[in-house]
C-alpha cells in the first residue's frame, strides 16, 4: 500500500487515486531564460522516480509539466524584473528566440540524466486564452476585480488561504516576496493579469486590454486543462510551497469550486557545500558543466540517494562516496551476467538460493518505496541484492545460465533501470565488441602466461583489455575478476 506526505494536510496518507488505475499529476516546470542547474536536476530526478514507480506499480500516469515561456515580474510590483526579458536583452535576442533555446537545454539535460520526457509540455504562451477564461471567472465570482489594466485576486475573499502553506493573511509580511503594488486593495493580493507597459514585449489583447498573465495563473490553468478541474498529484520543489503553491490552490477552487490537487508533493533544496546556490555567490552550477565533471549516471544515482523530501549536499566529497556505492551495484550486476553468459549447468540449491533472494529483493525495495518513495531504503533492497549476487560470483562457481541466477538479475535490473532510472551504460558501450565469452578465454589466456612467468604477454594482455574498457584484478590467492570501467 502506497503512502505518500501530502503538503497539504501536513500528515503521510494512503494514496488513493480519483480513478482506479489511473493518476493524473503535474509538476511545475522551469521558466526558460537560462541553463538548467543543478537544482532542477534534484526536483526533475526526484519526480522522474516517483512517476517511474507508478508505473512500476502498473498505475496509468498522465504526467503534465510546464515550460514556462512568458515573461512575468518577480513579485507583483511594477518595478519587478522579468528574467526573460531582461535575458533577451542582454543577449540582444527576441525573447521568444531565448526560451527556444533554452528549452531545448532544458530538455537535453533532462535527457543526459534519464529523466522520462513529461506526457505533455504545455508552454505558457501556447494557453494565453484558458488563462484569460480564469481570470474572468475569479472575477464573475467576485474573487479578483481589475485595477488599471492590472487583475488581482482578492486574498481576504478566500477563506481558506494560507491552508497549503500554512499562512494567514495577517501573518503575511508584504515585502517577503511580493511587494505592495499601485493599485492593490490588499498587500497580499496578487496578480493574475498584468497591464502591459512601456517595453513590454511579451503582450497578449485581453478585456482588459493589451497585457500578460501573473507569475501563478498559468499553473492552474494548464493542470486544470489536461487533468481536469481535480486532480491527483501535484509536485513542486519546497521554494515553490509559497507563494506560487497557495496562490494556484486559491484561484483555482475559488474559479470552479471544487478541490484542486488531492496530494501536494514537495521536494527538498539543494545546497553547494553546504551554502544555498547562488550565482553572486559563484557557485552556481549548471548540469552541462556538472556533466564536463560526473558522469551521468553518477549524478542521477547521487541525487537518487536521498530521499526527495530531503535537503541535498552537493559537494566533491559525497560526490566520491556516492561513487563507491554505484561501482558496488555496477559490479555486481555485470559480474552476475557475465557468469550468466558462461555455460553450466547451475546446481538446484543455489538457484533456489538466488530466486528466494530475488523474491525478498522486490519485496524489501517495493515496502521501501511505498513508504512516500523512499529510496535510500530502497536502495538498500539493492544492496543486499548486489551482495548476494557477489557472494556466488566471489565463490569461483561457474552458475552458468540457471533459472535463479536469471531471476535476481533479471529483478535487480528491472527495479533499478525501470523504477529508479539508473543506467548502466558501460555495460552497453563495450558489447558491441567484447563478449563475456572472449574476455574469460583472455583471462584464461592471460592466466597461462602467468604461471609460466610470461610476464611481457600478461602486461600485454591486461593493458589492452584496459584499453578496451576491461579491468583486470588479480585477487589474492589466485584467480582473476574482471570488470568494465565506469
Amino acid at each position: 500500500m502506497l503512502k505518500v506526505t501530502n503538503s497539504l494536510t501536513r500528515r503521510k496518507e494512503e494514496f488513493v487515486p480519483l480513478a482506479p488505475g489511473h493518476v493524473g499529476m503535474y509538476v511545475c516546470g522551469p521558466t526558460v531564460y537560462d541553463y538548467p542547474h543543478l537544482g532542477h536536476g534534484v526536483s526533475y530526478i526526484a519526480f522522474d522516480v516517483i512517476v517511474r514507480y507508478l508505473r512500476f506499480l502498473g498505475y496509468t500516469v498522465r504526467y503534465v509539466q510546464n515550460i514556462t515561456d512568458v515573461g512575468h515580474l518577480l513579485g507583483d510590483a511594477d518595478d519587478g524584473e522579468d528574467k526573460i526579458l531582461q535575458r533577451a536583452a542582454q543577449r540582444q535576442v527576441e525573447p521568444m528566440e531565448l526560451v527556444e533555446t533554452f528549452t531545448y537545454e532544458y530538455f537535453w539535460a533532462m535527457d543526459q540524466l534519464n529523466v522520462i520526457r513529461p506526457d505533455i509540455s504545455p508552454r505558457a504562451s501556447g494557453h494565453i486564452p484558458e488563462q484569460i477564461l480564469l481570470v474572468q471567472a475569479l472575477i464573475e465570482r467576485g474573487f479578483a476585480y481589475e485595477s488599471d489594466g492590472s487583475v488581482y485576486f482578492d486574498v481576504t475573499k478566500d477563506a481558506e488561504y494560507g491552508k497549503l502553506s500554512n499562512r494567514r493573511v495577517e501573518d503575511q509580511n508584504a515585502g517577503a516576496r511580493l511587494e505592495v503594488a499601485e493599485g492593490k486593495r490588499n498587500p497580499a493580493d496578487f496578480a493574475l493579469w498584468k497591464k502591459a507597459t512601456g517595453g513590454h514585449i511579451l503582450r497578449w489583447p485581453s478585456p482588459w486590454g493589451w497585457g500578460y498573465p501573473g507569475w501563478h495563473i498559468e499553473c492552474s490553468a494548464m493542470s486544470m486543462r489536461y487533468l481536469g478541474e481535480t486532480f491527483d498529484i501535484h509536485g513542486a520543489g519546497v521554494d515553490n510551497l509559497f507563494p506560487h503553491n497557495e496562490d494556484e490552490v486559491a484561484q483555482s477552487e475559488c474559479a470552479t469550486g471544487k478541490p484542486f490537487a488531492r496530494y501536494w508533493l514537495h521536494n527538498g533544496s539543494l545546497t553547494i557545500d553546504g551554502v544555498k546556490m547562488s550565482k553572486s555567490l559563484g557557485n552556481f552550477i549548471t548540469i552541462r558543466d556538472a556533466l564536463k565533471e560526473t558522469s551521468a549516471p553518477l549524478l542521477r544515482y547521487f541525487f537518487v540517494m536521498s530521499h526527495y523530501r530531503s535537503k541535498i549536499d552537493y559537494s566533491e566529497a559525497l560526490l566520491e562516496d556516492a561513487r563507491r556505492g554505484w561501482e558496488r551495484l555496477r559490479t555486481a550486476l555485470e559480474n552476475a551476467e557475465n557468469a550468466l553468459a558462461l555455460e553450466g549447468a547451475e546446481d538446484s540449491a543455489l538457484s533456489a538460493e538466488l530466486a528466494a533472494a530475488a523474491k525478498s529483493g522486490d519485496e524489501a525495495f517495493r515496502e521501501a518505496m511505498d513508504d512516500d518513495f523512499n529510496t535510500p531504503a530502497a536502495l538498500g533492497a539493492l544492496f543486499q541484492m548486489a551482495a548476494e549476487m557477489n557472494r556466488i560470483t566471489n565463490a569461483g562457481t561457474r552458475p552458468g545460465g540457471g533459472t535463479g541466477l536469471t531471476a535476481i538479475v533479471k529483478t535487480f535490473r528491472h527495479i533499478t533501470e525501470d523504477a529508479l532510472g539508473l543506467m548502466w551504460p558501460a555495460r552497453e558501450a563495450s558489447g558491441d565488441r567484447l563478449t563475456p565469452q572472449l574476455v574469460e578465454l583472455l583471462v584464461e589466456i592471460r592466466q597461462t602466461a602467468r604461471d609460466n612467468r610470461d610476464w611481457q604477454t600478461s602486461d600485454a594482455i591486461r593493458d589492452r583489455l584496459s584499453e578496451l574498457g576491461v579491468l583486470l584484478e588479480d585477487k589474492i590467492g589466485g584467480g582473476t575478476r574482471w570488470r568494465l570501467k565506469s
